[in-house]
């Protein structure tokens, strides 16, 4: 799969339309003359959304996904209306281990430019629920609460943010709810993770894990590459404790 590990093998499109053209006018400014071949021009994305047209999955290009991904983290970057030195490092963290040391540095300059700008962060979420699988979008929304708790805690404004760009990937509100619970902890975040209630009969409970553990197993992901495929696993390990908590608490054998 090469350097783009992150989702690159699962992602079927492109950047069009007006989205298209404002991203493209950011590749155009900040990698011009840089000569990667992973960045399209705007040229490229007129032919992509020819290809979406017709209705078939357009070949994933680097600089698509790439800068895509960039609007998602600007977006919880700012929410906040101040971008914080441990959101920086943690995104330049993992752009570095997906994209390599110098499209990396590259990402980031484009990211501060995009932190200065307004951008249609609604049309970035449908056309990436259009590409990407459940497993895969679920484990870009735990990425993104990565960036909003990395200085600590997540905010009302941060989770207004976080919550539109899960609307907008198609994720459920249980879903959503889960992910959120395995950062922000509170006294009925194992059942929440386990997307079940207090109420929940021991059976409900057990049903609930496996359900969990199908759903959000790292396995799922396998495809898009080691990194991510930690990641998924340290979610999964949330679960694991989240129903091991449960277990204690109610001397489930």
């Amino acid at each position: 799969m090469g350097a783009i590990k992150w989702i690159g093998g699962v992602l079927g499109w492109a950047l069009g339309g007006p989205l298209g053209g404002i991203l493209g006018f950011f590749v155009g400014k900040m990698f011009e003359g840089l000569g990667q071949a992973g960045v399209q021009s705007d040229n490229s994305y007129g032919d992509n959304t020819t290809a979406r047209q017709s209705r078939t999955r357009p070949v994933t290009h680097e600089g698509d996904f790439g800068v895509s991904l960039l609007v998602l983290s600007a977006a919880v970057m700012k929410a906040d209306n101040q971008v914080k030195r441990s959101e920086l490092d943690y995104v330049k963290a993992f752009f570095k281990r997906q994209f390599g040391q110098q499209k990396a540095e590259q990402y980031i300059l484009m990211l501060r430019e995009l932190l200065k700008k307004d951008y249609p962060v609604d049309d970035v979420c449908r056309q990436i629920r259009y590409a990407m699988d459940l497993p895969s979008r679920l484990q870009l929304l735990h990425y993104l609460f990565g960036i909003a708790q990395s200085d600590g805690s997540i905010d009302a404004t941060e989770a207004a943010v976080l919550r539109r760009i899960a609307n907008g990937l198609g994720i459920s509100q249980k879903d959503y709810e889960s992910i959120q619970a395995m950062f922000v902890k509170k006294q009925d975040s194992a059942y929440r993770i386990l997307e079940i209630t207090p109420e929940a009969t021991d059976e409900e409970v057990k049903k609930a894990y496996k359900k969990m553990a199908v759903k959000h197993h790292p396995d799922k992901v396998s495809h898009l590459g080691e990194d991510v495929q930690r990641q998924a696993k340290e979610k999964f390990q949330e679960i694991n404790a989240a129903y091991e908590q449960i277990k204690k608490e109610r001397g489930i054998a």
